[in-house]
C-alpha cells in the first residue's frame, strides 16, 4: 500500500515553517554533536539541515545513517534562532526537527571526501568514479548549464521558425572527407558513424527551409588533446533564402546570445559555485578574414602565419587574445577558408574562388562553431564531387535533393560539450563530457589494456 504522506521536495520547505513534512533523498554529511545529531539532506531540488534531538524516536536510526544512505525523513520545519542563520545558503533559515527516518537504501564507505570544500580530485580518478562523482555540487552545476545551453540552442531555434528533425548515426557515407571515420559491419555492408548530420540536414532543408538537430555525433581522431573527444552533441542548424555568409553569421550570433543570456538568467547559483564568468558577447562580433586575423597575428606576436591554409590551436589562442585586448570582445568570426581545405559543399567566393565563405565563430581561443554558405547549384555541386574524389553513388541521396531545385541556403553547428567547457572557464572538455569518450576511454579508463 502507498504511504499516506505525500512527499515535500526540499526546495519547498521554506514556505512549510510548523509543518510536519516529509522528504525523500540522500545524507550528505552527517555530523555528532554530543547526544544530537546533524544532517545535511539533499534531493533533485536542493539541500537543508535537519537535527535529530536525543528524545527523538529517530536517534538509534541516526545513529546508524552515514554520508549517501538513502533515507526518508519526517519532520517539523522551523525556523532557525537569528544566530544561527546563513543566508548564503539555501534554506539556512530554517531546520527540519527530525521526527522518524527510514532506511532506503545503504552505501559503502566513500572513497573520497565528497563535500564541496574537500572535494579535490584529479580529472582521470574523477572520470573513472564517474558515477559517484555526478553527486558532486560541482559536476552537477555543469551539467544543469549543459542542459540550458542545449535547451535554450532549441528554443531559439523554434522561435525562428527552425523544424526540429533526427539525423542517423549509420550512415553510408561520410560528410566531411577524410579517414576520422569510425567504419561499422553493416550487416553485408559497409557503413559509419556519422562525423555531422550535414548532408541530411541539408537534404531536410530543401522540404521544410529552416531545420535544426541535436544529434550524437562520433569522431575517429587519433588525439588526446584538452579540447577533443570521439562522442561529442552538435548542435546544428541549416537555413534557406539566404543572401550571403552574412546571414548565416548573423543568425548563429543571436544564437549565442540567447544561449548565454538563458545562463546568465537561471544559472547565477550554479557560475558562483563553479567561479564562471560568462563571455563578453559585444552588439557586433568583431568579424575578420582568415588573411586578416593571420596579418593581426603576425604582427602582434612576430610570427609569420600569413597564407598559412588554416589557424592553429596557438593562432586561435592569439586572434582571440589580440580582439579581447582591442575591442574587450571574447568572441571573433573569421570567415575565407582556402575551398580546398573545406567539405565539398562550400560554397566559393564567387570573386575569389580559391577562398571559400564559411565561417568559424572562436571563444577564448577555442572554435565554438563552424559554417558557412553552401553550394546549391546542383551543376556546381557535381564539379565539386568530381575534384573532391567522391563516389555520387554513396551520396545519391543528397544529390537528388539539389538536382530537383534548391534555394541559396548555409548553416552552422555547435559542439555542446566545447561550449560548455569555453563557457564555464574549465580546462579540459571531458570536464564538461557526462560519460567521455576518447582513445583511453570508455567509461573507465583502458590504459591497463594496452
Amino acid at each position: 500500500m502507498a504511504s499516506d504522506t505525500i512527499r515535500t521536495l526540499i526546495k519547498d520547505l521554506g514556505s512549510k515553517v510548523g509543518e510536519e513534512v516529509s522528504i525523500s533523498g540522500w545524507i550528505s554529511v552527517r555530523r555528532d554533536q554530543g547526544k544530537m545529531v546533524f544532517f545535511d539532506f539533499r534531493d533533485r531540488s536542493g539541500t537543508v539541515q535537519g537535527v535529530v534531538l536525543p528524545a527523538s524516536a529517530a536517534i538509534e536510526t541516526a545513529k546508524e545513517c552515514r554520508s549517501e544512505y538513502v533515507v526518508k525523513v519526517e519532520g517539523k520545519v522551523n525556523q532557525r534562532p537569528e544566530k544561527n542563520r546563513n543566508d548564503k545558503v539555501q534554506n539556512g533559515d530554517i531546520e527540519l526537527e527530525v521526527t522518524g527516518l527510514t532506511i532506503l537504501a545503504k552505501a559503502e564507505p566513500l572513497p573520497f571526501d565528497m563535500s564541496l570544500d574537500g572535494y579535490n580530485l584529479d580529472l582521470t580518478t574523477e572520470l573513472d568514479h564517474r558515477a559517484l562523482a555526478l553527486r558532486h555540487p560541482r559536476l552537477q552545476a555543469i551539467f544543469k548549464v549543459q542542459a540550458t545551453i542545449i535547451d535554450s540552442f532549441r528554443e531559439f531555434m523554434k522561435a525562428n521558425d527552425f523544424f526540429e528533425f533526427q539525423a542517423p548515426a549509420i550512415v553510408p557515407a561520410t560528410a566531411e572527407g577524410g579517414a576520422e571515420v569510425f567504419k561499422i559491419e553493416y550487416f553485408d555492408k559497409q557503413a559509419y558513424l556519422t562525423q555531422s548530420p550535414q548532408l541530411y540536414k541539408q537534404v531536410v532543408m530543401t522540404a521544410f527551409e529552416r531545420v535544426f538537430s541535436v544529434n550524437k555525433v562520433f569522431r575517429a581522431e587519433p588525439s588526446a588533446t584538452t579540447r577533443h573527444i570521439t562522442e561529442f552533441v552538435s548542435l546544428d542548424a541549416e537555413m534557406a533564402f539566404i543572401d550571403s555568409w552574412e546571414d548565416v553569421r548573423d543568425m548563429s550570433e543571436e544564437t549565442v546570445r540567447y544561449i548565454l543570456g538563458v545562463v546568465a538568467k537561471k544559472h547565477a547559483k550554479e557560475l558562483e559555485v563553479l567561479g564562471a564568468t560568462l563571455p563578453v558577447m559585444l552588439e557586433r562580433t568583431p568579424t575578420l578574414s582568415l588573411t586578416e586575423a593571420q596579418e593581426k597575428i603576425t604582427a602582434k606576436t612576430g610570427r609569420s602565419v600569413v597564407g598559412e591554409k588554416d589557424l592553429s590551436s596557438q593562432d586561435e589562442q592569439d586572434i582571440c587574445d589580440i580582439i579581447k585586448e582591442e575591442t574587450g570582445s571574447d568572441f571573433v568570426y573569421v570567415y575565407g577558408y582556402p575551398t580546398k581545405q573545406k567539405p565539398f559543399y562550400v560554397y566559393p567566393n564567387p570573386e575569389n574562388p580559391e577562398f571559400n565563405e564559411g565561417i568559424d565563430l572562436l571563444c577564448r581561443g577555442r572554435e565554438w562553431l563552424s559554417g558557412g554558405r553552401r553550394i546549391n547549384d546542383y551543376a556546381q555541386l557535381m564539379e565539386h564531387v568530381q575534384k573532391w574524389g567522391l563516389d555520387p553513388k554513396t551520396i545519391e541521396m543528397f544529390l537528388e535533393a539539389f538536382r530537383y531545385g534548391a534555394p541559396p541556403e548555409g548553416g552552422f553547428a555547435f559542439g555542446a560539450e566545447r561550449m560548455t567547457m569555453q563557457m564555464l572557464g574549465l580546462k579540459n572538455i571531458r570536464e564538461a563530457t557526462l560519460f567521455p569518450r576518447d582513445m583511453n576511454r570508455i567509461d573507465q579508463s583502458l590504459a591497463s589494456e594496452d
